[in-house]
């Protein structure tokens, strides 16, 4: 069983959003993805998905983009993004989701050599647009559901396995670890993939990737990667 994550998929399949308005290179993209994905992934395998799965408005809106994905290789793991409008409660997704999509909301689960917690996160006060009236509420709150996501994650360790933190937002930023990376180090978490971030071909920043605190960062949105899931060496 291997460990792969790809973020920001922004699927439209029954709404009017193409995704070609922020480049050519998104023309068509989930046929590009579909195409790697089933070369790639294996059904005993693990995706994590990061956020922004779909731009639809609510769950039903959401069914066509959920059972696209559903019917991919692998089982599922997801978390919420800024754009998915469409996440409900916690019992809501488990009865909708199609089988083998799993979603993440302060909790954990323990899959092949990993323990897999997230949360969505937020733009912190490394941000240059970050407005404390604004943003400060979210912010804090964001920081509290990571921590009781590495609770969960904590009562599902043992030494064999790694811990894996799913978050949209950066928490890196620059390359300086924002309060949400200082608490992935401080509870020894392994590896933490994100999204949110997109460029246009051949213009992303440096230290994307990186490694702080102990901690391994990836950023995986889905243009970043060439709409390919990415192995996790865990």
């Amino acid at each position: 069983m291997r460990l792969f994550a790809i973020g920001d998929l922004h699927l439209s399949m029954s709404g009017d959003k193409p995704m070609d308005v922020f480049g050519e290179h998104w023309k068509d993209h989930h046929m590009l993805l579909e195409r790697n994905w089933r070369r790639d992934v294996c059904d005993d395998d693990t995706v994590l998905l990061p956020g922004d799965l779909s731009w639809a408005m609510d769950l039903e809106e959401a069914r066509e983009d959920l059972e696209w994905l559903g019917r991919l290789p692998g089982r599922k793991v997801v978390i919420k993004g800024n754009h998915d409008l469409w996440w409900a409660s916690l019992s809501k997704l488990r009865s909708a989701l199609p089988k083998g999509i799993i979603p993440l909301q302060h909790t954990a689960l323990r899959t092949g050599p990993a323990v897999i917690t997230g949360v969505r996160g937020w733009i912190t006060p490394l941000w240059d647009e970050f407005d404390e009236e604004r943003d400060g509420k979210v912010y804090r709150r964001e920081l509290l559901r990571l921590e009781m996501a590495l609770e969960a994650a904590g009562g599902l360790m043992d030494r064999r396995r790694k811990l894996v933190v799913m978050m949209h937002y950066p928490p890196i930023v620059g390359g300086a670890p924002t309060e949400f990376a200082d608490m992935m180090s401080d509870r020894g978490v392994d590896v933490c993939v994100y999204g949110h971030i997109h460029c246009a071909p051949g213009c992303w920043p440096e230290r994307l990737d990186t490694e702080s605190g102990g901690v391994l960062y990836r950023l995986v949105s889905a243009d970043r990667l060439d709409f390919t899931p990415l192995e996790l060496a865990v």
